[in-house]
């Protein structure tokens, strides 16, 4: 397996800057996900590991030794794409094979290794069948193999799930993070979705324009955001995120006050997870606008003098009606405080009643 360096790596296309200067360390057999939206720069730094594009600037490095001129067939990388790009006239078990052909290795042994990739993710029956003959989650799983029959030292996963339907989506989470148990190997997972991040990487790198914005574990990206775009991204329903007041150790949001360590002043911006939210007695007053059935779960979007609040409330069936006026409380641990300059972290919030 490999630990992976990038040392002030920069990419550029042309004058555009898609990469300024990235420096990350991922360890020998650590699962991580490059996380972001769209033109974040996270496709394109996995296309720097897979040796599809060169560096512009800085170093790339495999345990120590520098690869930035190293063709891609000889990383020893495995790769699957989002589309699969299995070849339509080649057959399953042609297809898993066809890196073994660029490594020049004997016959008996290619197909013993053919024959292992394809049991490891549960395509051995379908080796004699072409692409167009099967399901995308089928698809998936050959692509899989065909990176996996390289043994090698790193993976790296391009949105791998996005063609699949929700349940799918669901089992294969589950059975590449117990193949990367299974098998050790360095994973680098790109993806758009934070459940795919959050459920499946040992740790998350959370890109932004280019620029890593955080690197953590999931809870570390969830409980503490380092920044309001890390804790806007980071979530599902999304954060509620309220303009406040800070002034001599106090913010004050809506009326109410909060005691704030370090002394801030200005502009804040106060971060609550709709799950923290509870209906109550005391708190902040609003009418419930909408009303969303989640399954295990109720969210209630709820007008308030702060804009739209959301409500993650456990259960089935609502408690709470359409119209219905409110109160929303929470705990102060749960609070967190952002500089809205600077949308940095400053401090949890620890909540009191309003005077």
């Amino acid at each position: 397996m490999a630990k992976i360096e990038f040392r002030n790596v920069v990419k550029r296309f042309g004058a555009i800057e898609v990469i300024p200067e990235m420096n990350l360390v991922i360890e020998d057999g650590e699962f991580v996900a490059l996380l972001g939206p769209s033109g974040c720069g996270k496709s394109t730094s996995l296309f720097m590991l897979a040796g599809i594009y060169l560096p512009s600037g800085g170093e790339l490095l495999f345990d120590g030794h520098v690869v930035n001129e190293v063709e891609a067939r000889d990383r020893n990388v495995g790769i699957v794409f989002q589309s699969y790009a299995l070849y339509p006239h080649m057959s399953v078990r042609d297809n898993i094979l066809f890196p073994l052909r660029f490594k020049k290795t004997p016959r008996d042994e290619a197909f013993a290794r053919v024959k292992a990739a394809a049991d490891l993710v549960r395509v051995a029956e379908l080796l004699e069948r072409r692409p167009s003959e099967l399901s995308g989650g089928q698809q998936q799983r050959v692509a899989l193999a065909r990176a996996l029959v390289k043994e090698p030292q790193l993976l790296l996963l391009d949105e791998p799930l996005s063609n699949l339907d929700a349940s799918l989506r669901l089992s294969m989470r589950t059975e590449i993070k117990s193949l990367h148990e299974q098998l050790g190997v360095t994973t680098v997972l790109v993806t758009h979705d934070q459940i795919e991040a959050t459920t499946m990487a040992d740790r998350i790198i959370c890109m932004r324009a280019g620029r890593i914005e955080q690197v953590g574990t999931p809870d570390d990206l969830y409980l503490r955001p380092s920044s309001l775009f890390v804790a806007g991204f980071i979530g599902s329903p999304p954060i509620n995120l309220i303009a406040g007041e800070a002034e001599a150790g106090t913010v004050t949001v809506n009326g109410a006050r909060f005691p704030l360590e370090g002394g801030a002043s200005g502009s804040v911006t106060v971060g609550l997870r709709p799950e923290h939210l509870r209906f109550g007695e005391t708190g902040f007053a609003g009418r419930i606008a909408q009303i969303e059935p989640m399954g295990r779960e109720i969210l209630y979007v709820v007008e308030t003098g702060m804009g739209a609040v959301r409500v993650l409330e456990q259960g089935s069936s609502a408690g709470h009606s359409t119209g219905e006026q409110v109160m929303i409380g929470f705990l102060p641990e749960n609070s967190l405080v952002f500089e809205t300059a600077r949308q940095k972290l400053i401090a949890g919030a620890h909540v009191r009643a309003p005077e």
